[in-house]
């Protein structure tokens, strides 16, 4: 537990750290899973050289039926935008339809022959 005054009326409470919360949350089952997604998270990184983002949102709940005695809902919620491969690209032109094609329509085409082959060989 950490000390905090208040600057208003100068008492001094306790907090809770929120790193311990995090690790007791659901018996430690919440702390599993966001050092899961945050190692994840680090893997992908590395292996794109490209930056991600994990967003951890604490959700507080009010008590129920407004009875000030009563429990207040804790939730955990996590969002990893982890990096994603650059998807590979390849190149086409557009005909006059304006539909994708490989080779360039504007280019005249060549027809192209298989040379004979032969099994004698020149003598240098």
């Amino acid at each position: 537990m950490t000390e905090r005054t208040n600057p208003e009326t100068g008492e001094i409470t306790e907090t809770a750290p929120v790193a311990a919360f995090l690790a007791s949350h659901l018996n430690g089952r919440t702390e599993e899973e966001l050092s899961t997604e945050f190692h994840t998270l680090l893997e992908a990184v590395r292996a794109h050289g490209k930056k991600g983002q994990m967003t951890i949102t604490i959700v507080v709940e009010p008590p129920a039926n407004g009875v000030e005695s009563a429990p207040l809902p804790i939730g955990v919620e996590s969002a990893v935008k982890a990096p994603k491969p650059t998807a590979v690209k390849s190149l086409y032109f557009l005909d006059d339809d304006g539909l994708p094609v490989r080779e360039d329509p504007r280019q005249m085409a060549m027809d192209f022959r298989t040379a004979p082959t032969t099994q004698t060989f020149k003598d240098a």
